[in-house]
């Protein structure tokens, strides 16, 4: 039992450096999104709150509560787009049913526009 202890501790250190290293050398993962009219954007890490908050003066004509609505989309958007980034960054390195399991799921591959790839 000694054993698989610490072949697991082993591994689980080697992920972590094979993580770090990755990391390291592909810099921040963050997400972004922004509505369709480009008067909010949102810029997220994965499983965090929002990182930038940008609101053009054209989104105070939604009022306060359909701008709080907006701002909220977006930012589940940009979190969306940031967990997706971090499964793509990540792939080699880390089983992606571990990220998922972390409540990191991975959605459909976008770009900058809102494209799927």
């Amino acid at each position: 039992m000694d054993d698989d202890v610490q072949r697991a501790a082993r591994k689980v250190r080697e992920v972590e450096q094979a993580v770090s290293e990755h990391v390291t050398r592909s810099g921040p993962v963050t997400g972004r999104a922004s509505s369709p009219d480009g008067a909010v954007t949102v810029v997220a890490t994965p499983g965090g709150p929002p990182q930038q908050i940008a609101v053009s003066p054209a989104a105070l004509r939604m009022g306060p509560h359909g701008l709080a609505a907006e701002i909220m989309r977006i930012a589940d958007k940009a979190q969306r787009n940031a967990n997706t980034h971090l499964h793509q960054t990540l792939d080699r390195v880390v089983d992606p049913r571990e990220l998922t399991a972390m409540g990191l799921e991975r959605g459909p591959d976008e770009d900058e526009l809102g494209w799927r790839r």
